[in-house]
Order: structure tokens, then sequence, then C-alpha cells
């Protein structure tokens, strides 16, 4: 089977970390959060991957090459100009041979892709909508079906008395090709919001499939650390904590023995972190330097950051090769975008 993967996000809401990086491409567990999606794909069976790309490709291709070390195919098509998510699956239409799958490349799921596809092979559908329950659903997109998964109507954003159902549209599908001729080419189309509503209105067979698993929009900085969190105490089935501390350190690091490390704790490789330096609940990237007696909590640090002697960090996010200046502080809710120098 073959997957289209939707890359070309400019990811703003994650801003400052996605300016330079894509965010496909921003580490999970000291790994890309694109290659989770493709191992998920992988177990279960798709063989071949469309990239669909617009914002910073570059980055992309040069760490996943043709896909082989992850045992699948990936072809690149890159976008010209944005054109929604419907447009950016008709841009890849002649790439494509039979029954596919369609993914947001800002999902981390523990979707059954095998299940779904069963289930829509099963049902005869045109389209197949994956579905997630969650615990406020007032800030999505809502999907209403009968007792067969039939979906019977869309809701955006409804209002509080509008709320049928906390199911919500889990970014990943099942498509034939016939619904690539319901999309206009070459102009801007959203898949939820024009597409899909043109399907059910005509009557077209589009249903949906509800999982329980894991599910995680990595859509800011907050959700991102979230991920992280849920991550390190084993609520996903992508990773086993390997200690009580929640910590995650990887190759190539030095850690002074006085420094105080609190899960959950992500640090990457490269990383230096001074004498009686503090981290606790936070994510750090790769190559960062974290001087002597340096605070970081609930924070974000992307590559390449110093930290100098006595700063703080508290509740925010930096962009990449930031260099707070010895005793400097950054307050919560602060912007650092990339190579600022912060006193």
């Amino acid at each position: 089977m073959q997957a289209v993967i939707l890359v070309g996000g400019q990811a703003t809401r994650l801003r400052p970390l996605t300016i330079n990086t894509p965010k496909s491409m921003v580490p999970v567990l000291n790994r890309p959060f694109l290659e989770y999606v493709i191992q998920n794909l992988s177990r279960h069976g798709v063989t071949e991957i469309i990239l669909a790309r617009h914002h910073l490709a570059g980055p992309i291709e040069s760490y996943l090459g043709d896909g082989s070390r992850f045992g699948v195919g990936i072809r690149y098509v890159i976008e010209e100009e944005a054109r929604g998510t419907a447009g950016a699956i008709k841009n890849v239409e002649k790439y494509l041979d039979g029954t596919f799958l369609a993914l947001n490349g800002d999902i981390f799921s523990d979707l059954d892709i095998t299940e779904i596809v069963r289930f829509h092979t099963e049902q005869n559908a045109r389209a197949t909508i994956a579905l997630v329950p969650v615990e406020d659903p007032s800030a999505y997109g809502l999907i209403e079906t009968d007792l067969t998964g039939r979906v019977r109507r869309f809701l955006e954003k409804p209002d509080p008395g509008e709320i049928t159902t906390n199911l919500i549209n889990a970014g990943t599908y099942v498509l034939e090709p016939e619904v690539l001729a319901q999309i206009p080419p070459d102009v801007q189309v959203s898949i939820e919001r024009e597409t899909y509503p043109l399907l059910v209105s005509s009557g077209q067979p589009v249903y949906a499939f509800s999982f329980a698993g894991y599910w995680m929009d990595v859509g800011t900085s907050e959700k991102y650390l979230q991920l992280h969190r849920d991550l390190l105490s084993g609520k996903s089935t992508w990773y086993t904590p390997g200690t009580d501390e929640e910590v995650l350190i990887g190759e190539g690091c030095s850690i002074d023995p006085t420094a105080q490390i609190t899960g959950p704790v992500v640090i990457g490789a490269g990383c230096t972190v001074g004498e009686g330096s503090i981290v606790e609940d936070s994510v750090i990237w790769h190559d960062v330097l974290l001087g002597s007696r340096v605070r970081v909590q609930s924070s974000v640090i992307a590559d390449n950051c110093t930290l100098n002697d006595g700063s703080i960090v508290e509740g925010t996010a930096l962009g990449d090769h930031v260099m707070v200046v010895a005793g400097g502080r950054v307050e919560p809710g602060s912007t650092v975008e990339p190579g600022e120098r912060v006193g």
C-alpha cells in the first residue's frame, strides 16, 4: 500500500523551534518526529511513501534519503505553493495507484493502520477517517456518525450546546482514487472542510474508524512538552521508560555529577550540563551548552544554544543558536528566535 504524508506546513504555532527546522524533523526522544510516523506505516505493510513538501524541504530529504533503512521507498514531491490538505494530495495524484493512506505529518499516534484499512475495505468506503476521543472537543472539528460508522455530518468548533460527540478527526485517512476526482487541481482546498462534506452531501460512503490509543497533535511547544511527558511515563506503545526518573540522555553528553536533573527530561546528543545546574521538565535538543548554576524549567531548548553561568530559562522555548548571557533570565512565555542574544 501507498501513503501520502503531508509535511508542507510552516508550523507557525510551534515557533521559534520551527523557524529553521521543519516541523516533521523536530526531535522526539532524540529522533526526528517523522521517523516515528514512517516506522508505524512500515510495520503495517506500507511499502511506498510520498512526502508532500513545501516549507524547509531540504533537511527532510537529507535525513530520510530513499527510505530503504526504514523498510520503505520514499518519493519527494514539492508544492510550489501551499494548496491545503486536499490540494497537497491532489498534487501527487499521478503517483498514486489504488487505495492509499493520507496522513497529517504532525500527529503522533498509536493508530493501528492494519485495522483501519481492514475496516475501510469491509465497509466498501470511498473514504475512511480515523477518529479519536478527547476530553474537550470544543476546539476541534467533530464528526457525527450512525451506528455503522457512516459519517452523517461535520461540526467545526461547535458551540457547547451543539456538542453531541467527543470524537474528533485524528488526521489519518484511507482513500480511494475516486476521491481525487472531487478535488480541483492547482487551487487551495481543505479535505476536512470541503472535500469530505462534499462527499457526504452527495451520498458517497464516508466512514469513521474510532480508536482509543495514544494521540497527540504536536502543534505548540506546550503540546510538544506534553508529548515527552506522556512518552516518558509510558502512555504510548512507542516507548517503555527505562528508569523511574523519566530521564533520557543522548550520546556524547557531559553531565557534571553535581547537576540535578529531574524528569521528565530529554537531553540530546553532545550536550554539556555544568556544575550545580538544574534541569526540570524540559526537552533539550542537540549540542547545547549549559554552564554552571544554570536553571532550565518547563522549557524547550533547540540545537546549539548556550546558556551561560547563572542563567535561568523558565516556561519558554528557545530557537536554535540562542545565547543567554551569564546571569540572564528568560521569563515564562517569552519568544526567543534563533540566533538571539538574551541578557
